[in-house]
């Protein structure tokens, strides 16, 4: 088995409301220094050993997992798990 991390952004220009939310909130809260918040997914997948594991997983992502018209994507394939 390997763990498959995909992290999930929307891309640059995109408007991200929720960001922008989290942003104004840490704001009020005092943390002025906060100039940009941007709010993604994180999902980790366990996935059995097979023939080309990284194709599989970008098509996963490019067919459910994001949205590649406003989403960006990147994934990590760890060594093998343990059960």
């Amino acid at each position: 088995m390997r763990k498959v991390t995909v992290f999930i952004t929307l891309k640059q220009g995109v408007l991200d409301p929720q960001g922008k939310a989290i942003q104004e909130s840490l704001n009020s809260l005092g943390y002025k220094e906060i100039q940009e918040a941007r709010v993604g997914k994180y999902i980790e997948l366990q996935v059995e050993e097979g023939p080309e594991l990284e194709a599989r997983v970008k098509g996963m992502c490019d067919k459910l997992l994001a949205n590649p018209v406003i989403e960006d994507y990147r994934f990590d394939v760890e060594e093998a798990v343990r059960s």
